[in-house]
């Protein structure tokens, strides 16, 4: 046992010797003043005096040390400069690997509830495979070699510089997506037009002449695509409703950034999210997106309950299977007609209500009086429940029964998606969120906050994402008070 002890002590003291005069990998030579001289003579003798095994011994545990020590004197040009680059390259690559492991563990028990066998082996395989990668990186830094991929510390991954390109192919999509719908909802209104002008108006409204729609999958069902496509619809429709509504500011000569400031004022009641505090300072060409996110935040409250809380109703709780299938015909019934002349036939129907609740919450009554005067009978026939044929109320209906049409959808599908909305102060998630200001190159660039959300995004049950829209400032910002 001494003479083990003996021949490790021995080795140590080589190691210590061999430091002396070999360059570390990554780090510097010692200097002469760094060991006091009584311990390099120790190492020196020990070194001169070594026995054949101890040699073999030596030879493996230090030939990682010379091998770089070699290399290292070898390289032309080579600088305490270019190992700290080399360095912190691999640093970059360690923390991706470590992200990446986060992330495929976050798909390990996401596949766990609902239990997806099949997906669960997939993420199992997806987390081993992230972990091989982390140790892989973590032998090279033991061999010393940290510079075998690292690209210096100004290299951008891969995946962070294809992210832009691939989320404008998706947004591409669904745009194609909404214009397909857009097109055949045209073709249809057009084939009833053309019945109805040759003596067959009464199948203008049959059911059968609303429930084709041309979208990928299974035609005559509700599927995430048409759920896609009918977002699409909804931003444009929200878009238009705030232009009409910013038009009419302008015409009365308003000053806009304050008058938006205003309506959210009085239309946030109890709600800080819309306290003037919590809208950032904003160009007078970006305030529709504040007031975007207003109508928006208005029009979506309650989207999770099937009648947003127009009513006490259970029935996709006791006959889930039926009530999907009565959500769908709503849809396919609904979906061609325009809302006036639903109204007109059946003005407090679900719908006609929803639409009358909306908008006394969208359009408050200081806002409505300053846009059409004191004498303005509108508001007063939307409180008696009728729906009043003006430009403003018509353009109002277009939006509510875009979304009406999206809550029904949601509810058709099995599982329903689920909303969500960006929180202010958040950090940009190109994945989950999307900017409504365009910048140079497609880039979002860093340092960039959620200054408030505009649209709210929903995760569907197929996996895929639509994503929240959101007006971005530099961060950070304060907490609203």
């Amino acid at each position: 046992m001494a003479n083990k002890v003996t021949t490790i002590s021995d080795l140590l003291q080589r190691v210590a010797s061999s430091c002396l005069t070999h360059r570390l990998p990554g780090g510097h030579a010692l200097e002469d003043g760094d060991c006091d001289e009584g311990e390099i003579d120790r190492a020196e003798e020990a070194k001169a005096q070594p026995n054949e095994e101890e040699e073999e011994e030596e030879e493996e545990g230090l030939r990682i040390w010379e091998e770089d020590g070699q290399r290292a004197s070898t390289v032309p040009g080579f600088s305490h400069k270019v190992k700290i680059r080399e360095m912190e390259g691999f640093m970059y690559e360690v923390f991706d690997a470590v992200s990446a492991v986060k992330r495929a563990y976050v798909g390990l028990q996401e596949a766990h509830n609902p239990w997806d066998p099949e997906k669960l082996r997939v993420a199992d395989a997806a987390v081993v495979a992230e972990l091989r990668k982390l140790g892989r990186l973590r032998d090279r830094f033991r061999r010393g070699c940290v510079s075998a991929s690292a690209a210096g510390p100004t290299a951008v991954p891969l995946r962070d510089a294809v992210a832009p390109y691939e989320a404008t192919i998706d947004d591409l999509k669904r745009q194609l997506r909404a214009k397909e719908v857009e097109a055949e909802s045209l073709k249809e209104k057009l084939r009833s037009a053309t019945l109805g002008s040759s003596g067959r108006r009464g199948r203008l409204y049959s059911s059968k002449r609303f429930g084709c729609v041309a979208v990928p999958g299974a035609p005559g069902t509700a599927t995430p695509e048409l759920f896609e496509a009918y977002m699409e619809r909804v931003k444009f429709a929200s878009k238009s409703f705030t232009g009409h509504l910013l038009s009419l500011m302008r015409s009365a000569r308003w000053d806009i950034v304050a008058a938006v400031r205003t309506i959210i004022d009085a239309g946030g009641g109890d709600d800080a999210e819309y306290r003037p505090l919590a809208i950032p300072d904003l160009e007078p060409r970006d305030a529709k997106y504040a007031l975007e996110s207003y109508v928006n935040r208005k029009l979506f409250q309650g989207f999770e309950n099937e009648t947003f809380y127009l009513e006490g109703s259970l029935s996709s709780l006791i006959n889930p299977a039926e009530f999907r299938r009565d959500r769908f015909t709503q849809f396919r019934d609904m979906r061609g007609m325009e809302p006036e002349q639903l109204l007109g036939i059946l003005p407090r129907c679900p719908f006609g209500r929803f639409a009358a609740s909306k908008y006394l919450a969208v359009v408050h009554a200081k806002l409505e009086e300053s846009l059409f005067g004191a004498g303005s009978e509108q508001r007063r026939q939307v409180l008696e429940g009728a729906h009043p044929r003006t430009g403003f109320y018509s353009e109002f209906l277009r939006l509510a029964k875009a979304v009406w049409l999206l809550h029904l959808l949601a509810f058709a599908l099995d599982p329903a998606p689920s909303h969500f909305e960006a929180s202010r102060g958040a950090d940009f998630h190109p994945r989950y969120m999307e900017s409504v200001v365009r910048f140079a190159g497609g880039r979002v660039p860093p340092g960039l906050v959620v200054g408030f959300p505009v649209g709210p995004g929903f995760k569907l049950g197929d996996g895929s994402v639509i994503r929240a829209r959101v007006y971005l400032v530099r961060g950070p910002l304060p907490r609203p008070q």
